[in-house]
């Protein structure tokens, strides 16, 4: 069965019941591992090994399987997404007898907790999509630009709350999505250094007038609180036309992180310049007593309370196993 079939279809499947409410039909349809793959159809092949080592981050092994099973279907998917929605767009301008208007920006919201491996998804996306026959213009955004600067963070005292949703500027954020959506020629973001864990003052990305952004974020999917009067708040994800959300069990979760902070002591932290240079200074059992404080005080409430919850607003669902290898994809029914 092809992709678009897979699309149409409304077809009730077993697969579709979950597994804690089973008298409760998904909104999803799930795909394994081999099914999801089947999918690629004739979607070509356009990443080396040598593309995959740069796009790749600490930790988070890919490979060229990975990438034929699962991103090039999902390339494909997106190329059809893509392609309806403009000319969904273009009909809604006949519709209103309107004159002709910038193109709008297809924008892509990539979530999940911090070690999952967002960056190197995003990258990958990036990567796959600029290559589609037409050569899109493809731009890849960060919401760790958008943190409040760390004097700021003291001042509220949200340092040790650094990732949750209040450490963002988050009506920078709306901002900058509202601008890129309605068409503006050139529209700034900030910049984050992960070296000196900070935003870097004075320092920007332009965008400009992409035909496909991507958004990348530990909260980009949560929900502002709903207003008791109707009055209208915008969530950022109400700028984007699809999303992916990358799951993994808690516990792998927390392996990662822990071997990622190991591994940063003997490369990225033994930079004089690093904010966590103490780390790399330091006996291995205390580093290891620090990245295990550091998750379960930080970055595990922070998945359970306001990452997690997000999960289901998602678009695609792409479901980790123990060694980064994607085991199921789960695709919101239209």
């Amino acid at each position: 069965m092809n992709l678009e079939a897979w699309i149409a279809g409304r077809v009730m499947d077993q697969r579709l019941i979950s597994t804690p409410e089973r008298d409760l039909v998904s909104p999803y349809r799930l795909f394994s591992r081999d099914e999801w793959a089947h999918l690629r159809a004739d979607q070509p092949l356009t990443l080396s090994v040598d593309d995959l080592t740069k796009l790749q981050s600490i930790n988070d092994p890919i490979s060229l399987d990975e990438i034929v099973a699962i991103y090039l279907p999902l390339s494909r998917l997106l190329s059809l997404y893509v392609a309806a929605t403009q000319g969904l767009f273009k009909a809604t301008q006949r519709f209103l007898m309107a004159e002709a208007e910038p193109k709008v920006p297809y924008v892509i919201g990539v979530a999940g907790s911090v070690a999952v491996g967002k960056s190197t998804t995003a990258r990958v996306l990036k990567a796959l999509l600029s290559r589609w026959p037409n050569t899109p213009k493809v731009e890849l955004v960060t919401t760790d630009g958008f943190l409040l600067p760390n004097a700021e963070l003291d001042r509220r005292g949200l340092m040790q709350r650094k990732g949750f949703p209040e450490s963002y500027d988050g009506a920078a954020i709306l901002r900058f999505l509202s601008d890129v959506k309605a068409g503006k020629p050139r529209v700034t973001a900030p910049v984050y250094s992960h070296l000196v864990y900070d935003v870097v003052p004075g320092e920007t990305v332009t965008v400009e007038r992409p035909d496909i952004l991507i958004l990348e974020g530990l909260n980009v999917l949560q929900p502002s609180r709903m207003p008791k009067d109707g009055t209208v708040i915008p969530f950022v994800s109400d700028y984007f036309d699809f999303s992916v959300y990358l799951d993994a069990d808690e516990n792998d979760l927390h392996r990662w992180y822990v071997n990622r902070f190991m591994t940063l002591r003997q490369t990225a932290f033994r930079d004089p310049r690093s904010f966590f240079r103490k780390y790399a200074e330091i006996g291995e059992e205390e580093a290891l007593a620090i990245a295990e404080k550091l998750w379960t005080g930080i970055n595990l409430p922070n998945l359970q309370d306001n990452i997690l919850p997000t999960r289901q607003r998602a678009g695609l669902i792409l479901t980790k196993g123990a060694s980064h290898r994607i085991q199921q994809v789960a695709l919101r029914r239209l």
